[in-house]
């Protein structure tokens, strides 16, 4: 007898046994408290042992539907569910040891994906507004709650890494580490429509659009089709390198090509070919432009005598890759991280009267990069005394990646469809009744592509799930960074205007957030708000409960003279001004397509825009930035989204 024909293996989560099952082996996603699609007939499946009879039975209509696993174990069938209700018990079982789900609600059953802010936590890393009490209040027994864990795969998956055990019933002690978005928004619908909710949630942060879409979509786009045919042909032929082999061959060379490291090139006083660049802002909004790679900068600072011998703090704010620091040569700290805020000290014994040179070396891989962070760039003394470090600086670059191969990666998430591959694909079998999706900060620095990628990624979900156009309810960016004085232009707004515009997809909507952001905090902590406004729009769309659910959207504009005039769709309640009597925010421009802020009037459900800066206008820009103003709502509360009447590319 061949004793490894009887051994259990654990392939992707799921146990197998290439002998003899003890009994039906389920995914994860089939546990205990788990919600299943009310009124359909929601799909079960698993493993047996090859030609075994497999039956599942109801609690809720005793019925029992029968299948036979295939020559490789697999079985499935569909199991008709009555209207909402439970708890209910379902028994699967192939004639020996029954599986028995316990605790079962037939409900409404939503997947929740996307980035950080999808999957920022109540408590825990996020601790969203009042979280200590809304942990306490989290008592809601007919929400249940599905953690999927962070997997990335060059190929589709059929089953989820799944956290928790399984699903869990949503209480003080499970809360406080689940999405906070995912849950505000089945707390509302709960509260709402009294209908059990179980929310699905699947996310990662700092992702791109590009990994959470399938591979048969970003084939169809020809920005990737033949990126994701490389990248499947590496997967097949990848030496057995190690990772870290790699990324150390890939870090000597990109040291030797690195101007600031030959010779020690940063460190000479000789500033000669130096440039000067105002920091903190973005390369990517500096005359770099476009720009992957290492830029140096070196700033002399002037050291007052009383802070000699005494520890001075560093703060650089957030930069966007990485970096190292030095004062007059001597490293001082080097931190790895966008999100991260850079705090060092220089010790006391280096500290002495005089002007010594800070020099900063970021590292961006992609995306913004540079020193952007809005917090304050400054020295403090011991005693408090402070000495502000934003202003010009002198730059030059060291290497740019485009003369380099690409960074080897680990597991890394960005990577087209793997986030697809490994956390979707396998909840695609389930039934749903659709998806909310909190996305898009990863994708700025590319906003002209978000549109096809969005639209294409919804379009690939659908088709793969194969019930037809699902609701898919998305949250466009909220305002962030610092503002700006004067109308400029905004990768972050364009991608608010490509997240507008898949709008044209049939059953979809969307949460507008331009007012609930943080300067400061990519992040922001009002997470009840974005969960509510995402619930307005299922409560009517999904669940008819005929309520407005939109801030008001730009529909016309009419050119009158010296002024334009205004249309909007949802002003239920009329339009209003929020955030005091001045209507801010609106810009407007003239042939000469500069922009300069403008007067605006409500006049009845119509604003008309103005400026004497702009004799004869022909476009508005609203809340157009970053980080905008945004006064103008509706009645109900709800505020208007951002929008431009012109089409100016690069302006």
């Amino acid at each position: 007898m061949n004793l490894k024909k009887c051994l259990p293996v654990i392939i992707g989560g799921l146990l197998l046994n290439t002998g003899v099952f003890a009994k039906v082996v389920m995914p994860g996603v089939f546990s205990d408290n788990m919600v299943l699609q009310q009124k359909t007939m929601a799909r079960v499946w698993g493993k047996a042992d090859a030609g075994k009879i497999v039956t599942v039975t109801s609690s809720w209509n005793n019925k029992t539907y029968t299948t036979v696993a295939d020559a490789d174990g697999n079985w499935k069938l569909k199991v008709k569910t009555p209207s909402y209700g439970g708890p209910y018990k379902v028994t699967i079982t192939d004639g020996s040891d029954p599986v028995v789900l316990n605790n079962v609600l037939i409900g409404e059953v939503w997947i929740c994906s996307g980035q950080s802010n999808m999957e920022m936590p109540v408590a825990g890393w996020g601790q969203v507004n009042n979280y200590k009490e809304e942990i306490a209040n989290a008592n809601y027994p007919q929400i249940r709650l599905l953690q999927v864990s962070q997997a990335n795969s060059l190929i589709p998956q059929t089953e989820a890494k799944i956290a928790n055990n399984g699903w869990m019933v949503c209480s003080p002690q499970t809360i406080g580490e689940f999405s906070s978005v995912a849950y505000f928004f089945a707390r509302e619908i709960n509260k709402q429509a009294n209908i059990p909710i179980g929310v699905v949630s699947t996310n990662w942060g700092g992702t791109m659009i590009e990994a959470w879409s399938d591979e048969n979509t970003l084939t169809g786009n020809p920005i990737f089709s033949q990126q994701i045919k490389q990248q499947q042909e590496t997967a097949k032929t990848e030496s057995q390198q190690t990772f870290a082999q790699k990324l150390e061959a890939w870090n000597q060379q990109a040291t030797a090509a690195d101007w600031g490291y030959t010779n020690n090139n940063a460190f000479n006083p000789d500033t000669t070919g130096w440039r000067t660049m105002v920091l903190p802002q973005f390369f990517e909004k500096s005359v770099l432009g476009d720009f992957d790679g290492v830029v140096w900068f070196r700033k002399k600072i002037t050291i007052p005598a009383a802070w000699a011998g005494q520890d001075v703090k560093v703060n650089l704010g957030k930069i966007d890759d990485n970096d190292i620091t030095w004062i007059n040569g001597e490293k001082i700290g080097a931190t790895e991280g966008y999100l991260q805020s850079r705090n060092y000290t220089i010790p006391g014994s280096k500290v002495k009267a005089g002007e010594p040179v800070i020099t900063v070396r970021v590292f961006d891989s992609g995306g913004g990069g540079g020193l952007y962070g809005v917090d304050d760039m400054q020295l403090i003394s011991a005693s408090g005394e402070k000495i502000s470090l934003a202003g010009n600086w002198d730059y030059k670059v060291g290497f740019n990646m485009k003369s380099l191969p690409p960074v080897p990666v680990a597991n890394n998430p960005n990577r087209l469809a793997v986030l697809y591959n490994a956390m979707i694909n396998p909840l695609t079998p389930m039934a749903i009744r659709g998806a909310i999706w909190y996305q898009g900060e990863a994708n700025t620095g590319r906003p002209a592509q978000y549109k096809d990628l969005f639209e294409g990624m919804i379009k690939g979900w659908r088709s793969i799930w194969n019930e037809g156009d699902f609701p898919f309810y998305f949250v466009q960016l909220a305002n962030w960074q610092k503002r700006d004085t004067e109308p400029v232009r905004s990768g972050w707004a364009e991608l608010r205007e490509a997240q507008t515009q898949t709008l044209e997809l049939p059953n979809t909507g969307m949460a507008v957030a331009i007012d609930l952001g943080e300067a400061d905090n990519i992040h922001p902590k009002n997470k009840q708000e974005v969960g509510r406004r995402l619930a307005l729009v299922a409560l009517d769309k999904t669940y008819h409960k005929s309520q407005p659910y939109s801030g008001p959207m730009y529909k016309s504009q009419k050119i009158d003279g010296d002024k334009i005039e205004l249309s909007f769709n949802f002003t239920d309640g009329g339009l209003k001004t929020q955030g005091g009597d001045n209507m801010q925010g609106f810009a407007i421009a003239g042939e000469d397509m500069k922009f300069h802020w403008a007067t605006a009037v409500i006049k009845g459900n119509k604003v008309i825009v103005s400026s004497p800066d702009v004799k004869s206008p022909i476009a508005v820009r609203y809340a157009w930035a970053n980080n905008p103003v945004s006064t103008l709502y509706n009645g109900v509360g709800l505020p208007a989204s951002p929008f431009r009447t012109d089409n100016w590319e690069g302006k």
